[in-house]
C-alpha cells in the first residue's frame, strides 16, 4: 500500500502543518472571502489560465522577481471590487507586524484573486467597498478547521446549473509529503456528469467524500452546458505543500494543478473564466529526489483540486434569495 495516497486526517488544506485558513461571509450581499495565511510566511507561485482574471500582486510571485516569500493569499467574491479584502488583510498583517521588512516598515505581501458574484440575488446597493472589512473579518477567523460550501469566497458562488462553493481536499504521499488545495467554485460550465447527480470529479473521489455516487455515464456527443455567456465566473483556487520548492517549483505545481479543474468542470478555462491557481511552499520538507518527487506533487495537486470542486458544490447550502438550486435540493440528499 505505500504506493498509494490518502486524505490527511482533515481532508483540507491545512492538512499542510503551518497554514490557516479563514471564512467570512456577507449574506445579505451574497458574498465573501477566504484567506490562507501561514505561521510564517511561505514561497507561492501562480498560473492563470482563464481568459478573464482579476488579480491582485500576482507580477511579483515570478522566479524573477526580488520577493520570495509572501503573509497570505485572498480569494473573494465581489469582483474588481473584491480586490479591496486583500487591502483589508495587508492592513491587519501591517498591525500584527507583519510583512516585507523595508527599513523601519513592515510591508504585508498579499496576492489575491477574485471572482464574479454581482448577479447572484445579492443585495450589491452598498455606499461603501464592504470587502476590505470582509478580508480582516476571514482573517481573524483563520484556523486549521473551516466550513465547506457556502461560506467564504465561495458564498455567492455559482455553476453553470447549481450553486457553487468553497471546497477544499488533501493527500499524504507515500514519501509523508502532503498536499492539500482549497477552492471557490464559480464556473461558467458544468460540475456534473450528464444530468448527474454524479460529479465529473468523481474517478478521483476518496472515502466517498462527495457521496460516493459513481461514475454516471458520459455521453461523447453532448455539449457541455454552461452559464448564459451574459454571466461573468471563475473559479479561483489555492494548491499547497509542505515541500521545500523554489518559486519556479511552485509555479510549476499550480499549472499541473489546472489540470484537476479541467477534469472537473467542463468546460474550463473559458475566455469568461479568470481561471487561477496559486501554489504554496511552506517549505518544511526537503526533497530527495527533486525531479521525481516535484512531479508527484503536481499529480497530487490536480488530484486534490478536482475533489476540492466537488466537494465545494456538494456541501453548498440554500440561503434566502438563491437564483439556482444547491446539489441537495435538486437531487434530494442531504
Amino acid at each position: 500500500m505505500a504506493d498509494k495516497l490518502f486524505p490527511g486526517p482533515r481532508n483540507l488544506i491545512t492538512d499542510v502543518p503551518g497554514l490557516l485558513v479563514g471564512n467570512a461571509s456577507d449574506e445579505t450581499i451574497k458574498t465573501g472571502a477566504t484567506v490562507v495565511v501561514g505561521d510564517a510566511p511561505f514561497t507561492a507561485g501562480v498560473h492563470i489560465m482563464g481568459g478573464a482574471p482579476g488579480t491582485r500582486e500576482t507580477d511579483l510571485l515570478a522566479p524573477d522577481k526580488t520577493v520570495q516569500k509572501v503573509d497570505a493569499l485572498v480569494l473573494s467574491g465581489g469582483s474588481a471590487f473584491g480586490l479591496d479584502a486583500a487591502s483589508g488583510v495587508a492592513d491587519a498583517l501591517r498591525a500584527r507586524g507583519r510583512g516585507f521588512a523595508v527599513g523601519d516598515q513592515r510591508v504585508p505581501i498579499v496576492p489575491g484573486a477574485i471572482l464574479f458574484d454581482l448577479l447572484n440575488g445579492g443585495d450589491k446597493t452598498w455606499s461603501a467597498n464592504p470587502y476590505a472589512r470582509i478580508g480582516i473579518e476571514a482573517l481573524n477567523d483563520a484556523d486549521t478547521s473551516f466550513a465547506l460550501g457556502t461560506t467564504g469566497a465561495g458564498t455567492g458562488a455559482l455553476t453553470a446549473d447549481l450553486k457553487g462553493g468553497l471546497g477544499s481536499a488533501s493527500v499524504v504521499l507515500p514519501s509523508g509529503v502532503t498536499v492539500g488545495a482549497l477552492v471557490a467554485v464559480n464556473s461558467l460550465g458544468t460540475v456534473l456528469m450528464g444530468e448527474g447527480p454524479e460529479f465529473l470529479a468523481a474517478p478521483w473521489e476518496m472515502d466517498g467524500e462527495f457521496g460516493g455516487l459513481g461514475q454516471g455515464q458520459p455521453d461523447p456527443y453532448a455539449l457541455p452546458r454552461v452559464k448564459g455567456l451574459e454571466d461573468k465566473n471563475t473559479t479561483i483556487a489555492i494548491v499547497a505543500t509542505d515541500a521545500d520548492l523554489t518559486k519556479a517549483q511552485a509555479s510549476r505545481m499550480a499549472v499541473a494543478a489546472h489540470d484537476g479543474m479541467a477534469r472537473a468542470i467542463q468546460p474550463s478555462h473559458t475566455p469568461m473564466d479568470g481561471d487561477l491557481v496559486f501554489a504554496v511552499s511552506t517549505g518544511s520538507r526537503s526533497l530527495a529526489d527533486p525531479v521525481s518527487e516535484s512531479l508527484l506533487i503536481g499529480h497530487a495537486a490536480a488530484t486534490c483540486l478536482a475533489r476540492a470542486i466537488a466537494r465545494g458544490v456538494h456541501a453548498a447550502h440554500a440561503a434566502h434569495g438563491d437564483t439556482k438550486l444547491t446539489w441537495a435540493a435538486r437531487f434530494g440528499r442531504a
